[in-house]
């Protein structure tokens, strides 16, 4: 067959990730085309599971129906050819921008559909500091290589309609017009799917819904504007089920008067975490820290130059660090129901199906003695650090709770509301005692320097994750406050310099070796070397092997 615009297969490439049914998106494509009338053919190019890389799914479609072909049948290709993509569907941004990098698409030709969503890759986790790829990034090059895009977030879409996405993203397709098939073909297929085929249904339409929205406007704008360059689509990046959060009450109200309205918004989101956290006595103490830190930077910034720069990191650090995780916390958020009902969607179990959920627990001494007054967790923390020093393993207490049992549930419940007793925990002691050193800091070197306080503040960043990952960011934290913002440097500038490199050198190491030579480099001190215990293990007896 020739090569003309007419007779050359529609081409689609599907990019799915693990467990997304980009194959069951493939398997309706062929059965449309063919409930339809057209000849089509899908092959899958496997990938590596999971987050690690998509599983693509490459289909062709000869637009022409076979009963205007004669008895001749179009020879399909078995895998993409760069550049000569009509259509590419993604259901992850950062595997749209993978695939164009690969010269998948082309600007002249190409229609791209992708989710706005991200599920973040395993280098992006690993990252102490914020590892997460520029979404604008991203989608700047999705409008660069592309010569019409429609961007949404199918993951919000798909959790909306209670479906997988793959139904959202062939409701996109379909909304697009790539393909000759009428809607009435989509439906018929998609009905016939069985006890799922409602929800698939649901998902089509808001994917279809979308994407017609997206073309209307774009027409709309070009036939008001014809001599305008415009983009080729407007993408959509609100996530459908968006609404607005309900008015603050009253005392949310009160305690937001003394802070400037650009504030707010921040604010608002550190009084919602702490009084989930500890109550409202709580969350007042946070409003008392943050209104010292805003004396400070009014006092060191009186025009507002900055913008309340530093009182925003605060509230947001601030409120983070103030909410640490305990065994208290843990507990509370495995046994809320709304954990249980996110649990049932994602294995969508239905009314009739038993579900059993184990929660896997192994609290050590730090944790248990952390629940205790100072004074009775002492001398479990010393017998602790002995057995350490004397090379034997840390003491831990595995455990293994069924959360949908009712001795599992009462268990974690009974654990949840020792919440009333934490602040008269060593470990609560312990924490707010670092909080109100890591604040006098920033409120000190705020007044002295606007900009050293900014840097003091940004250190939150070093407070993350938990157990020894959360340790090990405290004690950078720390030893960055208490040897770089205290002591005279040879000027301000010096000091931020000094501030800027320690918080960077902390986030991109995890070890702390780029900290020391940091530390070094500005006349700090380097962080004490831990102790590392030795430990001896008994060489295993010879067994003498006999011949059989």
């Amino acid at each position: 067959m020739s090569n003309s615009p007419m007779t050359s297969p529609i081409t689609l490439l599907i990019c799915a990730l693990g467990g997304e049914g980009g194959g069951v998106l493939s398997e309706w494509l062929i059965e449309v085309a063919q409930h339809s009338g057209y000849a089509a053919q899908s092959t899958s190019i496997p990938g590596v599971a999971q987050r690690t890389g998509a599983t693509t799914y490459y289909v062709e479609v000869f637009p022409k129906p076979l009963s205007e072909l004669h008895g001749q049948q179009p020879v399909f290709s078995l895998y993409p050819a760069p550049g000569m993509l009509d259509v590419l569907i993604s259901s992850e941004l950062l595997e749209t921008a993978r695939q164009i990098s690969l010269g998948m698409t082309s600007p002249e030709r190409t229609q791209i559909i992708s989710s706005s969503a991200r599920s973040l890759t395993t280098l992006e986790r690993m990252q102490p500091s914020d590892g997460r790829v520029d979404s604008a990034a991203l989608l700047q090059l999705v409008r660069d290589h592309s010569q019409e895009h429609h961007v949404l977030d199918m993951g919000a879409l798909s959790k909306q309609a209670g479906t997988i996405v793959s139904a959202v993203m062939l409701g996109a397709l379909a909304g697009s017009g790539v393909f000759p098939f009428p809607r009435s073909a989509y439906q018929s297929v998609i009905q016939g799917g069985g006890s799922t085929a409602a929800a698939s249904w649901r998902g089509f339409e808001l994917g279809w819904a979308q994407v017609q929205e997206q073309r209307s406007q774009l027409q709309l704008v070009r036939e008001s504007l014809p001599s305008t360059s415009l983009p080729s689509a407007i993408p959509s990046n609100t996530p459908a089920n968006t609404q607005a959060s309900p008015d603050d009450t009253q005392w949310m109200k009160l305690w937001l008067e003394p802070f400037p309205t650009p504030l707010h918004d921040m604010i608002k989101l550190g009084l919602a975490r702490l009084v989930d956290y500890q109550g409202r006595a709580y969350a007042k103490l946070y409003i008392d820290r943050l209104q010292q830190v805003q004396a400070a930077e009014l006092a060191a910034d009186p025009q507002l130059q900055h913008g309340w720069a530093t009182t925003r990191e605060m509230a947001r650090w601030l409120a983070l660090w103030m909410a640490f995780d305990d065994i208290v916390r843990v507990a509370d958020l495995k046994s809320r129901p709304s954990r249980m009902a996110r649990v049932q969607q994602e294995v969508k179990s239905g009314p009739q199906d038993v579900l059993y959920v184990y929660d896997h627990f192994k609290p050590g001494i730090p944790e248990l003695a952390g629940l205790l007054p100072k004074a009775l967790a002492q001398p479990l923390l010393r017998w602790d650090r002995s057995r350490a020093a004397q090379g034997r393993t840390p003491w831990a207490l595995p455990l293994k709770i069924g959360t949908h049992s009712v001795g599992g549930m009462l268990a974690l419940r009974t654990l949840a509301s020792f919440k009333a007793m934490r602040p008269w925990s060593s470990r609560f002691a312990t924490e707010q005692a670092l909080i109100n050193e890591w604040l006098q800091a920033v409120v000190a070197s705020t007044r002295a320097h606007w900009g050293s306080g900014h840097e003091v503040a940004l250190c939150g960043q070093l407070i993350k994750g938990y157990g020894s990952t959360n340790e090990r960011g405290k004690d950078h934290l720390l030893h960055v406050v208490r040897h770089l913002s205290t002591p005279p440097l040879a000027s301000t500038e010096v000091k931020v310099t000094a501030l800027r490199e320690a918080r960077l050198a902390a986030l991109a190491d995890e070890s702390g070796k780029q900290l020391d030579q940091t530390l070094l480099r500005h006349g700090a001190p380097a962080r004490d070397i831990a102790p590392q215990p030795i430990r001896w293990m008994r060489k295993p007896k010879a067994t003498s092997t006999k011949a059989i």
